[in-house]
């Protein structure tokens, strides 16, 4: 017997409710991805030991130059995990695209250790974007362990995410703020009964995850932050201009890497020649760049953050050798990206915010007299930190958060969110680009959305949907909804309210389960249905049907009275929005096409032309529709679907 038929059993013997369970998955997240990013860390610091401390010191004895070899070599080993990676991929694709959260076992522990390796050989990027990952990853296999419906596996895949960022920061509230600001931010637009339960599951495994990485590496915070001291409240402004700095930099930072895989994806001119190289090669390239800047600037090279914590620390760094180091960092971390390491860019946009607000605050300091008191650079490179992060990962609050957490200062709340606040406006207002925007693959919604905004509800929802009485056996019920081939079925009680919504899923669940207690005969409706349905009304538009479908990935949605919420005036489905959609598209085709060719068609008088050729130019459009059609409804099918996705890209 598999382990998901044994977790099934047990749930299913406990008859627990749904909250229960979800608690019960929260906790087991919390605790799994604790461990797992504890592990993690553990294997990047032994890679770092076998590297730059044994290897390096065999090869530098000889040959000082023979250095660079060493990140050369690790992109050897990591080009061997990621083709194994590439391989499974591509062995998937061929087949049908599965739900949220099928992914692959194997996936998970090895892009893990491609990551520790990539890390430990010297790749400038950050370990907090695969812990994220690999949280999210545990919570996806526990949910589909446990057979969840697709709300409840991005739920845990959320509560993942701040799991690991939890323990990857030893920041518990900034893991929770990352995952309701980035991840579920649009699960919290939809009228939702218990949005709290949904807040609980994430606080609770972004606790439980700290505290096993507390135990494991200790109560140390990730850097050791000096204490910040407010010398005047005129000097605010001083941090407004750090944030509009910040927002360059940023911009800088998310460009320099999409120009980068550009590159190394061959789709620069005269660089056609980089797509045709194999992983192994473009790992060889990048290993090289890194082994460069390690003979060079070693302070760039890694995750860095030994060179940021000397920055807080008031080391000596002087206004060319931070100059450098930033273009440097911003450079390689782009090229390590792009040439197949695997990291995430957290880390090197604390390492830039700390660069840049140190160069910043020295900078001040030198051109301001000294009779205007100012914070010292550390200060600047505090809030800068947090200015670049934000910019860099669209996520204002979290940043503030992480800093907040780590300095447990009240005084710098103000300067950081001046600064954030500033740098997160002027971004929204300059990118255009959907550079990072991954949470976008949740809602997935078509480039016209603005057509069904003009569609409602009633225009296209159907009168008589399924539907079954709470009161029935689940037997019965299953029997009617497969004698149908309905995906679902509304549950009303005697007076034919609303209760809930039975599905084709819940029905799986319950009956893959070798024993079930009590027996399935004895089971109703009203035991196993879904209490908390998402509803709309008649004259809402088709765009906030579809948005609200996206939330919790469904195929349809009953249509209530906004009076009476209990009382079911119909349904609508997704494939009710595709022919409402592909129809405006292409009554919006045929009014172009008029416009275009008014001058040379015959006038219509009445409905009817006086020239024959008005029924060979009928015929023609409607060919021409229907075509277009077809490959209107293919394309919305694509962007309407949810997709099969990860959460957070490393």
């Amino acid at each position: 017997m598999s382990l998901s038929r044994l977790l099934v059993t047990f749930l299913n013997r406990l008859q627990p409710s749904a909250e229960t369970v979800m608690l019960v998955s929260a906790i087991a997240v919390g605790l799994i991805s604790g461990t797992c990013v504890t592990l993690f860390r553990k294997l990047i610091v032994f890679t770092e030991e076998l590297y730059w401390h044994r290897l390096e010191a065999f090869l530098g004895v000889k040959w000082f130059w023979a250095i660079l070899l060493i990140p050369m070599m690790g992109a050897l080993v990591v080009s061997l995990i990621t083709s194994k990676l590439r391989q499974q991929e591509e062995q998937v694709s061929g087949k049908p695209s599965r739900d949220l959260g099928q992914i692959a076992y194997t996936k998970i522990p090895l892009k893990t250790v491609a990551a520790a390796l990539s890390l430990g050989s010297g790749a400038s990027l950050g370990p907090e974007g695969p812990s994220v990952e690999l949280g999210s990853n545990i919570g996806a296999v526990l949910g589909q362990m446990l057979q969840f419906s697709s709300e409840r596996i991005r739920l845990l895949v959320g509560a993942g995410a701040a799991a690991g960022l939890a323990a990857g920061f030893n920041a518990p509230i900034a893991g929770v703020f990352f995952a309701l600001e980035v991840l579920l931010r649009d699960s919290y637009r939809t009228d939702k009964s218990s949005p709290n339960s949904d807040v609980s599951v994430v606080v609770i495994a972004s606790v439980i995850s700290a505290l096993v990485s507390q135990i494991s590496l200790g109560e140390r915070p990730a850097f050791s932050l000096p204490v910040y001291e407010v010398r005047s409240y005129w000097e605010l402004p001083l941090y407004l201009g750090l944030g509009v700095l910040a927002s360059v930099v940023a911009l800088l930072f998310t460009r320099a890497i999409a120009q980068a895989q550009r590159f190394f994806d061959g789709k620069w001119k005269y660089a056609e020649f980089m797509g045709e190289l194999s992983i192994p090669v473009k790992l060889l390239i990048g290993g090289f760049c890194v082994g460069i800047v390690a003979l060079t600037f070693p302070e760039a090279i890694g995750i860095g953050y030994e060179t940021v914590e000397s920055i807080l620390q008031d080391t000596p760094f002087t206004i060319p050798l931070l100059s450098i180091l930033l273009v440097i960092k911003l450079a390689l971390t782009a090229i390590s990206s792009a040439s197949g390491f695997v990291g995430g860019i957290f880390a090197p946009s604390i390492f830039l915010g700390a660069v840049l607000g140190s160069l910043y605050g020295q900078a001040i300091a030198s051109f301001l007299p000294a009779s205007i008191p100012i914070a010292a650079s550390p200060a600047y490179a505090l809030v800068g930190m947090a200015a670049v992060l934000a910019g860099t990962v669209r996520a204002p609050l979290t940043s503030v958060l992480l800093l907040f957490e780590m300095t447990r200062d009240y005084r710098i709340v103000l300067p950081l969110m001046a600064a954030v606040g500033l740098c997160a406006w002027v971004i929204d207002q300059t990118d255009d680009s959907k550079v990072n925007r991954k949470t976008m693959q949740w809602a997935n919604l078509p480039a016209d959305i603005e057509v069904l905004e003009k569609i409602k509800i009633a225009e296209v929802m159907t009168l008589n949907p399924a539907s079954i009485k709470y009161t029935m056996p689940l037997l019965q019920a299953a029997q009617f909804i497969t004698s149908g081939y309905h995906h679902s079925a509304l549950v009303f009680d005697e007076v034919n309210h609303l209760q809930g919504i039975l599905t084709t899923q819940d029905i799986k669940r319950l009956i893959s389960a070798p024993v079930s207690d009590p027996p399935l005969e004895e089971i109703t409706v009203e035991s196993i249905c879904t209490r908390e349905v998402i509803c709309t009304f008649a004259d809402e538009s088709l765009a906030e049907a579809l948005k609200r479908m996206a939330t919790r990935d469904l195929r349809q949605m009953p249509v209530v009275d906004r009076h009476q919420p209990k009382r079911v005036i119909g349904m609508v489905d997704r494939l009710a929005i595709t022919t409402a959609y592909n129809t405006a598209l292409t009554k919006k085709a045929i009014a172009a096409r008029i416009t275009t060719i008014k001058p040379t068609v015959p006038a219509i008088i009445n409905g009817s032309s006086n020239t024959p050729n008005n029924i060979s130019n009928n015929s023609f459009s409607n060919n021409a529709n229907d075509k277009g059609n077809d490959k209107d409804n293919n394309s919305l099918t694509k962007e309407v679907d949810i997709q099969s996705s990860e959460v957070v890209s490393s």
